[in-house]
């Protein structure tokens, strides 16, 4: 394959990071002077205006709607950036510097795999009541996979039931881990659950679109992560209580459940990734001027050996991390998402333990200011570690990867899918 970025990546990888530079790093303060003042006026769950204003710029600037890919764009009859998985990438490597960024291009997730989802499998109806409000920003989505009662790891597990009475699906199931939901702006859910517990194990499972104020969806509460509740966006429990829809807005068809999953989740895990690596990236720079301007024990932390040890290793992993996901994104554009699944699960496991890892030296490069908000560091391990349960923990996908090994080694390879997971 060939490493390099085409012109097309080139100029929108100069103008996003001018636009970085000028607009989203020096709001980084602000955006966390509103969400505190939010806070304390009981405003919590309210779309940051630091966030909203900076919209118009990124779409003024031909930066809006990048993630979305060729097809997709195409489906969706939307005139996106199409571009291909490799060359959106090295995008979402630059936004994920700022865990928030993403948002200000329209890139953010669940909101772009939602967006691709309604763009491939959705009806003309569909599309128009709710993809092209996503597509301009207007709206927010969620997407309700996970639950408490069960091993979601294993998506066959899902307990939450779509029944069809006459002309309608009614829904009744316990989510937990739904991204988004407590969002003011969101309105329209993706909701995966069995039609049919008797039809063979990946063929049990659908998706529905349930507008968020349909009657019976009851949100418990949003979930704290290691200390944060990412307000204003948010994880919540929720219920699905007699929740009654129309039998025409299930997605693709009853049983059709896995298959709109693995057509979802491969350009997803790559947008993961590369934020991953763009958050790596500025630990790593971090750390760097760090220790470079403190001094412990009569030299500087950088003339340390160890921190020069720990600097070396990160710069090697990232590296080794950004070039596994490019191979995954180009290996997904020339041959499908089947043909690159076990780069696909390789990258999920490798990009969050790096960025764990590399983000770890850096707080402990920084002391006791590590562990505060005073630098983006605390939140951007509780981001990196959190993902490695989002879209599956390691363990599943190790265990993918052994089976595709092992296969080439057997008389009869065995088919493995990509797992569809979301968490445990």
């Amino acid at each position: 394959m060939d490493f390099s970025y085409s012109p097309k990546t080139q100029d929108l990888q100069t103008r996003l990071l001018r636009f970085m530079d000028e607009h989203v790093y020096p709001a980084e303060a602000a955006y966390q002077q509103e969400l505190a003042a939010n806070t304390q006026a009981g405003r919590r769950w309210t779309a940051l205006q630091t966030i909203e204003q900076l919209k118009p710029r990124a779409r003024a600037a031909g930066l809006w709607n990048l993630f979305l890919p060729v097809d997709s764009a195409a489906a969706s009859g939307y005139a996106g950036a199409g571009l291909t998985n490799q060359e959106y990438a090295p995008l979402a490597e630059i936004m994920g510097r700022v865990p928030w960024a993403s948002e200000v291009f329209n890139c953010s997730a669940p909101d772009t795999g939602n967006m691709e989802t309604i763009a491939r499998y959705g009806s003309e109806e569909h599309k128009a009541r709710w993809l092209r409000p996503l597509l301009e920003g207007e709206i927010r989505s969620s997407f309700a996979m996970t639950e408490p009662e069960v091993a979601s790891s294993d998506a066959t597990n899902i307990a939450t039931r779509i029944e069809r009475q006459g002309d309608d699906y009614v829904i009744n199931g316990h989510k937990w881990w739904i991204s988004g939901a407590s969002d003011p702006r969101c309105k329209i859910f993706i909701v995966m659950g069995k039609t049919d517990p008797e039809a063979p194990r990946h063929a049990q499972q659908s998706m529905v679109l349930v507008p968020a104020d349909t009657p019976g969806l009851r949100i418990v509460r949003p979930l704290n992560v290691m200390g944060y509740d990412d307000a204003p966006h948010g994880h919540v429990e929720m219920y699905f209580d007699d929740v009654r829809v129309p039998v025409g807005n299930i997605l693709l068809g009853e049983g059709r459940g896995f298959e709109i999953a693995q057509g979802r989740l491969g350009p997803g895990r790559i947008h993961h990734c590369m934020r991953l690596i763009g958050l790596a990236e500025r630990a790593l720079e971090l750390m760097c001027r760090r220790a470079s301007s403190r001094v412990a024990f009569g030299r500087t932390v950088a003339a340390q050996t160890v921190t020069q040890e720990r600097i070396a290793e990160a710069r090697c992993k990232i590296d080794m991390a950004r070039l596994l996901t490019l191979k995954a994104a180009w290996l997904m554009d020339v041959a499908g998402n089947k043909v690159a699944r076990s780069e696909i699960a390789m990258i999920k496991v490798v990009a969050p333990s790096m960025a764990c890892q590399v983000i770890d030296w850096a707080i402990q490069a920084h002391g006791g200011g590590g562990m505060c908000d005073d630098f983006p560091l605390a939140y951007a391990y509780v981001t990196a570690r959190t993902l490695r349960f989002a879209d599956g923990p390691d363990e599943v996908h190790r265990n993918a990867i052994a089976k595709l090994e092992l296969g080439k080694y057997a008389d009869r390879p065995r088919e493995v899918e990509m797992p569809v997971t979301r968490g445990c």
